[in-house]
């Protein structure tokens, strides 16, 4: 079960260096937070935040993509769709549309929990 899967060295290069980068922004700047509509804002300086965003997408998108298990790789496609409705519906600040992904992608992995010897 503890195989190498060369696979999956992108998004655990991808991941790694996302979070380098993001725990070094945290630590050295401030984070700040404000109402937007219905909802609360966070936010934090980032230069380069399309690629800190492709390198946080591929890092979790991209390895359930490539799982082997075919409920994770639904997993996989349920967050990534859910990722970029999140993306468009974020601009109408009106809910907490990842916390309803969130709930939907808890579901899919309790019923993979649930059929695991």
């Amino acid at each position: 079960r503890s195989r190498f899967r060369p696979r999956l060295l992108a998004p655990l290069a991808a991941g790694t260096a996302t979070a380098g980068f993001l725990a070094y922004r945290l630590a050295t700047r401030p984070v700040t937070a404000e109402i937007r509509g219905h909802t609360l804002g966070y936010a934090v300086d980032l230069p380069y935040a399309p690629l800190v965003l492709a390198g946080y997408l591929l890092a979790t998108v991209g390895a359930l993509l490539l799982a082997r298990d075919r409920l994770l790789r639904l997993l996989g496609l349920v967050t990534g769709a859910g990722a970029a409705l999140c993306a468009l519906l974020w601009r109408t600040e009106f809910l907490s549309t990842w916390c309803a992904l969130a709930a939907v992608a808890s579901l899919l992995l309790l019923r993979w929990i649930r059929r695991r010897p």
